[in-house]
């Protein structure tokens, strides 16, 4: 059974951009996948605590030396990145505040990101240990920042995930959501067509 994780990450839930527009694309992931199954990790309703000297502290901590507060953090950590291993496709709704990902996200980011678990450090220098798989990002964005020096996002979202080894990076925009009427209309068009294209391919 094909597996999509879809991570939710705008604080408006289902009434944000982004959301809408990663539940319509594992609506169509569905369509294409019949007997598939999509597992929602929505980091608005269920968000992943902010990483903290305490909770870094479980993580580099010997397993056999973890107090009973510390195995709570690494299970957690660890039952995110199970997720992840356990999809065959992943996508992502990523609103940009403020110039950046939301911080409900980097704090998801934080707690897979574990050395040994997703990536190690090599002679040759990192190397990601998740087995690469297709990522979908919808990003939502008020203005146009695509190609832009103030696009903080996508160099940023390509170099987490293919640090933990997950390259194949598929980013649907939808920019001018707050440029007016007629300009949010045409982004949400666009990205649902390329959102039809990929879904099904």
């Amino acid at each position: 059974m094909a597996t999509l994780l879809q991570i939710n990450s705008s604080l408006s839930g289902d009434n944000g951009q982004s959301t809408a527009l990663a539940n319509k694309f594992a609506k169509e992931w569905l369509a294409g996948n019949p007997g598939g199954k999509v597992v929602v990790r929505d980091l608005a309703a269920s968000p992943v605590p902010h990483l903290d000297g305490e909770r870094f502290s479980a993580f580099i901590t010997p397993a056999d030396k973890r107090t009973a507060e510390q195995k709570a953090v690494v299970a957690h950590s660890d039952s995110l990145i199970q997720e992840l291993r356990d999809a065959d496709a992943i996508v992502m709704g990523v609103p940009m505040y403020n110039f950046g990902v939301p911080s409900t996200l980097k704090a998801y980011f934080d707690h897979v990101a574990r050395s040994g678990e997703t990536f190690r450090y090599t002679e040759n220098g990192p190397e990601g240990l998740l087995t690469d798989k297709p990522v979908y990002i919808l990003a939502a964005r008020g203005g146009v920042y695509a190609g832009t020096a103030a696009d903080s996002q996508t160099g940023y979202l390509n170099a987490f995930l293919g640090f933990i080894g997950l390259k194949n990076t598929h980013f649907i925009y939808a920019e001018g959501l707050a440029m007016g009427d007629q300009a949010h209309q045409d982004a949400i068009e666009r990205a649902q067509a390329q959102i039809n294209e990929l879904a099904a391919a």
